[in-house]
């Protein structure tokens, strides 16, 4: 799944995060890096219906923290845009989301710092001219 990948819509993104989570085991820690509106929600929406849940994906932005219960485990899905640094992620209880059966899911992970946990996966989205680009990578 590891690759580079362009995206002409919306579409194509909630497709390559469906096909993407439907080949990722957990646990799993996948960080989610692009500007404001890059689509990373819409990946996971995706994400989540790979992983066998029909749910209504919704952007954390307020909430921070937005979980959904699938086939092959738990999804914790943080954005961290409106963190301002480690203290305020550790009263996330992230570390304790880390379990066997979770994906942990984290727009914005560099604003949490040591804070958050080291990922086993890393998303990249970029605009480009007509659509996205899209980067996975396996660290």
């Amino acid at each position: 799944m590891e690759g580079d990948y362009v995206l002409k819509d919306a579409g194509e993104t909630q497709a390559l995060g469906q096909s993407f989570g439907a080949q990722v085991t957990a646990p799993a820690v996948i960080h989610l890096q692009g500007d404001l509106g890059a689509g990373k929600t819409t990946f996971i929406q995706g994400f989540v219906r790979g992983l066998g849940a029909d749910a209504a994906v919704l952007s954390p932005t307020y909430t921070l923290v937005e979980e959904y219960t699938t086939e092959k485990g738990q999804v914790h899905h943080l954005d961290l845009y409106r963190i301002s640094g480690p203290d305020e992620v550790e009263s996330l209880g992230l570390r304790d989301r880390c379990g066997p059966d979770d994906f942990v899911l984290i727009e914005w992970p560099d604003r949490g710092g040591d804070a958050v946990p080291t990922s086993t996966w890393t998303v990249s989205l970029e605009y480009l001219d007509a659509g996205r680009s899209a980067s996975i990578v396996k660290t």
